[in-house]
């Protein structure tokens, strides 16, 4: 019998957990008939080595992911992926170690007013140290990386440590992402060189208002880049863009941004400084609205842009090598220092950029949700002001009868009258 209490604490305690993990609004709510679309594709005899038709699993992922299945989802469109195409494949095992110290710093900036990792060294913490540290072991050139810390614990939100391993694993090895973490962060250059060439071909007007005021994407949208948008977005909308990065790839990134931007064009081309534009584009345009958020998604689905990135970057090589090659008085070997110099210099002004922007995020997010706990409070003590109001009224009536009663009765009450009683409330 004790063995079987145990059982079910253990039970309640595991669903407990798995509701504490999914506590965020979804943006595309899941319908009855998908979700057993779903279920029948994820109960698949032999799953991982039967290629599913692709436009079934573009539908389905169009019309919404279940949240109680999503981390199984992941894994299943991965497999999909994989079978798709040639991918790096790293046979690491996932081994559960706790390492506190040597990546303290990290897990409680990630989702710091989440319940799940809110509690210091707690179980959600103390899991995003294992992720981290078992990725560290398997990747130490990028080692441990703040915006890493997020995407990982968007993973530990969905499905357990090891598989959440496996799915950081596969994101950042075969779908790209790994690349833009490399300590020498060319590639993030490189990004923000190609959303400025996307902004020119797909938004003219807002790119040549943002050259305007010389707001370049490294402004505003590495931190889109390095958490996959978890950092600054609602957690429902970073679930949607999981759902697209794990059936397309990395180029998503590219999508939602271009979406994102393209979508907001009138209110920001009303903005004219650089101050207030940066602000909209950090701090304002991560609050927009359901319907705004599920168009974004719709519109990524639509989008082709992987021939204009291999472009870009391309161009970007090309432009890099006609400066170098380029007439100066400095030489090669004085050039190269002045470049690696430079390059330090901006890599750590993003860094320390982004770590600002991300405390700052999350203490406004605090207090946002502090100021809702306060306006429910005082609703709640409205509620019971009211509630008292009516009590002392019926109160006051039921004195009234009773001192009527005595009267008819021929007995001297010792009940005030009803003018004094209010009077004497009131004074109280």
């Amino acid at each position: 019998m004790e063995r079987e209490n145990q059982k079910l604490q253990a039970s309640e305690s595991d669903l407990q957990c798995r509701r504490l993990k999914l506590d965020y609004e979804e943006i595309t709510p899941c319908l009855k008939d998908v979700t057993l679309v779903w279920e029948r594709m994820l109960s698949t005899t032999g799953r991982s080595k039967v290629r599913f038709d692709t436009e079934e699993i573009h539908k389905a992922v169009g019309q919404g992911v279940p949240r109680q299945h999503r981390g199984e989802i992941w894994k299943f469109l991965s497999e999909q992926y994989l079978l798709r195409k040639i991918c790096i494949c790293r046979n690491f095992p996932f081994r559960r170690k706790i390492y506190v110290f040597t990546i303290c710093k990290f897990p409680g900036r990630t989702f710091p007013t989440h319940p799940y990792f809110s509690a210091q060294l707690g179980a959600g913490q103390l899991s995003l140290y294992n992720l981290l540290k078992a990725y560290s072991l398997l990747d130490p050139e990028v080692g441990y990386c703040q915006g890493l810390s997020f995407v990982a614990g968007v993973l530990l939100l969905h499905m357990s440590e090891e598989d959440a391993f496996h799915m950081l694993k596969f994101l950042m090895y075969d779908t790209g992402l790994r690349k833009q973490y490399r300590p020498d962060m060319i590639i993030l250059q490189i990004q923000m060189y190609q959303l400025s060439r996307l902004l020119h071909d797909y938004h003219r007007e807002l790119y040549t208002h943002l050259e305007l005021y010389e707001i370049g994407p490294s402004l505003y949208a590495a931190p889109w880049f390095l958490t996959a948008f978890a950092s600054h977005f609602p957690l429902g909308f970073v679930a949607r863009v999981f759902d697209m990065l794990f059936l397309q790839g990395s180029e998503v990134i590219f999508k939602v941004a271009l979406s994102l931007l393209g979508s907001h064009k009138p209110l920001i081309l009303q903005h004219d400084n650089l101050e207030s534009i940066v602000e909209f584009i950090k701090t304002t345009l991560p609050n927009l609205g359901l319907v705004q958020m599920e168009k974004t998604i719709n519109q990524v689905s639509e989008m082709d842009i992987s021939k204009q990135l291999q472009a870009y970057e391309v161009e970007y090589h090309v432009l890099q090598d006609e400066l170098l090659d380029g007439p100066s008085t400095l030489s090669q070997s004085q050039r190269v220092a002045q470049l690696e110099k430079t390059n330090g210099s901006l890599r750590q002004q993003n860094l320390d950029l982004l770590e600002e922007l991300q405390v700052a995020h999350a203490k406004i997010r605090w207090l946002e949700t502090r100021v809702d706990g306060l306006v429910n409070r005082e609703a709640e003590l409205q509620s019971e002001v009211k509630t008292l109001q009516q009590e002392r009224t019926e109160l006051h009536q039921t004195v009234s009868k009773l001192g009527d009663l005595f009267s008819s009765l021929g007995i001297n009450s010792s009940f005030p009258d009803q003018e004094n009683l209010t009077n004497t409330s009131n004074n109280q």
